[in-house]
């Protein structure tokens, strides 16, 4: 992990197309910036945790959930 230490108005640069600049800094908190394509997916980390916990929870089948909804599929036609 690479650590930095940025004053107000300074930043970083990730790649050739994301800059990440400190907006403000206020009471223990700061404020940063982001500039980036919009084509790039940017999360806060517990939002990204979030999307990821529910992506392997979503690949996790019960058979007899798949049962019911072969079953369900069958009776449609």
């Amino acid at each position: 992990m690479l650590v930095l230490t940025r004053k107000i108005g300074e930043g970083i640069v990730i790649g050739d197309d994301v800059t990440i600049k400190i907006v403000e800094t206020k009471g223990g908190n700061v404020r940063i910036g982001i500039d980036a394509p919009r084509s790039k997916k940017i999360y806060r980390q517990e939002v990204y945790d979030r999307i990821r916990k529910e992506n392997v929870e979503a690949t996790q089948w019960d058979v007899n959930d798949l049962d019911a909804l072969s079953s369900s599929l069958k009776n449609r036609k």
